[in-house]
């Protein structure tokens, strides 16, 4: 019928019409905004303004500003200085690369061998792949560049594949350190004044048969340890131990172990692979259903002053280890600045400010390089906040003129908001510091290598960053100012001959002209 016809006839044109006015008004604007690169919106409005950027992190400002200053720092001549290359010879080195070789393969043929009894006396029967000694693996190498200049040189490629080797490597077994085995059961836990976290660390073994000792998160980065705590039962840090490590490096001393973080899987990380009944007996699971554990004795014997995971993921440091004892025998001296670990005595030392002239008699303190390395190791306490320095360690091999190693740093970056200027009693009683530990101050002084924003920079290639807050690293420009004002104030007393001891000898010091002693 003709209705009918006009009825489709007037559908199709008005289906016609709609495409139309869609096409004209909705595609063909967004076709003419997409050939001009305009951004996408509604014509008949202004566009709306971009959102405002997050706010840059200072380090990120900083790199921003003016390109790296961490790498800058580390490509000045001062970090440059030649020191003897290797291969050197055997007094240079700690280790012989055959004999450690020979020592090593026997302690995995051993390992190997009671992982297979332990596994059969459970009735495991799934295939567990014994672990092999690879002569290039990360923790020899690092071990194996050991010399009496420092625990590796500054272009060893073996430190930062150590790094990556104790942040991905799986745990193979993990267990109390010897020093916790010693004390296990001598605890009076009626007694504990405060908990401390000197014993709750293990020592973690990865898949390439690598050792590091593992330190768990015990504090928050905010938090301060309280003004009224004293120093010998403060907490342990997870992230002071690893600050520790980069501005070691920043300061070009050497002498910390490297260290990183790591979340650690409790659970599978060391409760499925320890071997040790005692420490598999301190795992539990707290209200929360996260899993926790605590140090057996003496000072964390409680449930109340155990770590947990996130159910099962922690917080910690895995610090390397040194060689072991058979190989490379170490001296552990008391510190000649020992501080007293009671409530109420006090040393020699911090009632006479003469104190450094006894030490000076003393062997061997009386000749070489022993006491400006204690200094050297006075600076760096002070700028992470240190008062637990009661004992150094060295080499033997190395004789009087070896090296101190800065060993057990976590009871610093407690305070930022306090100087504990009684650290730098050895360089303010005896006046006396290594030029190239003075210059080195003296170049993080500067603004193009502010100590603060290298350290941030050095710690963001952590895996745990931010390591420290704003606060901790700000203090140590604060602090590193008060250290350059004692030396000025030797200087002004003594004169610079006397402060100033020359170790730059073999050095070429004309790229030290924007660096002065007396700067």
């Amino acid at each position: 019928m003709p209705w009918r016809r006009r009825g489709r006839l007037l559908a199709l044109l008005l289906l016609g019409a709609l495409l139309s006015a869609d096409l004209y008004f909705h595609l063909w604007p967004e076709v003419r905004r997409q050939l001009a690169g305009a951004p996408p919106g509604c014509p008949c409005r202004p566009a709306p303004p971009p959102a405002p950027a997050a706010a840059a992190s200072p380090g990120a400002r900083a790199r921003s500003a003016g390109g790296s200053k961490l790498r800058r720092l580390f490509a000045h001549p001062l970090y440059r200085a030649p020191e003897p290359p290797p291969p050197w010879g055997p007094e240079e080195t700690l280790l012989s690369r055959q004999e450690a070789a020979r020592y090593y393969r026997r302690k995995m043929v051993r390992w190997n061998r009671r992982h297979k009894l332990y596994r059969e006396e459970l009735n495991l029967t799934s295939p567990d792949s014994l672990l092999q000694l690879g002569r290039e693996a990360s923790w020899l190498q690092f071990q194996l560049g050991i010399s009496r200049y420092g625990l590796y040189s500054r272009s060893s490629p073996a430190i930062d594949k150590l790094l990556h080797d104790m942040q991905d490597f799986n745990t193979v077994s993990a267990d109390y350190s010897q020093d916790e085995k010693a004390l296990l059961g001598a605890c009076d836990c009626t007694q504990i004044v405060k908990p401390s976290g000197v014993h709750l660390k293990l020592v973690l073994r990865f898949q390439d048969f690598g050792k590091a000792m593992f330190k768990p998160m015990r504090q928050e980065r905010e938090e301060e340890t309280p003004e009224d705590c004293f120093y010998f039962v403060d907490f342990q840090r997870h992230n002071a131990e690893i600050a520790a490590f980069h501005l070691d490096r920043i300061l070009d001393f050497r002498r910390v172990p490297p260290t990183i973080g790591r979340l650690i899987n409790v659970t599978k990380d060391i409760l499925e692979v320890t071997k040790n009944e005692i420490l598999q007996s301190v795992f539990f699971v707290s209200p929360a259903s996260n899993v926790c554990f605590f140090a057996k004795c003496p000072y964390m014997c409680k449930t109340e002053y155990a770590v947990c995971g996130n159910p099962h993921l922690l917080e910690g440091s895995l610090s390397a280890f040194l060689p072991s004892l058979n190989l490379a025998p170490r001296l552990s001296i008391p510190n000649p600045w020992i501080r007293s670990y009671s409530f109420a005595g006090k040393e020699e030392w911090e009632v006479n400010p003469l104190y450094c002239n006894t030490v000076r008699e003393i062997y061997p303190y009386n000749s070489g390089n022993r006491l400006l390395n204690i200094i050297d190791m006075a600076i760096f306490d002070f700028l992470i906040g240190n008062m637990d320095r009661h004992h150094y360690e060295m080499f033997t091999k190395f004789g009087d003129e070896g090296f101190l190693i800065h060993l057990d740093n976590a009871r610093g970056f407690g305070r930022h908001s306090h100087d504990e200027t009684s650290i730098l009693a050895p360089l303010s009683q005896c006046c006396i510091i290594k030029r190239t530990t003075l210059l080195h101050l003296q170049l993080l002084a500067l603004p193009e290598y502010r100590l603060s924003d290298v350290m941030r920079e050095s710690l963001l290639l952590d895996h745990l960053a931010p390591v420290l807050t704003e606060p901790h690293l700000l203090a140590l420009d604060r602090r590193l100012w008060l250290i350059l004002k004692t030396v000025g104030k030797c200087i002004d007393a003594h004169g610079e001959d006397k402060v100033v001891a020359n170790d730059t000898r073999q050095l070429e010091v004309p790229f030290f002209d924007r660096v002065t002693p007396t700067s």
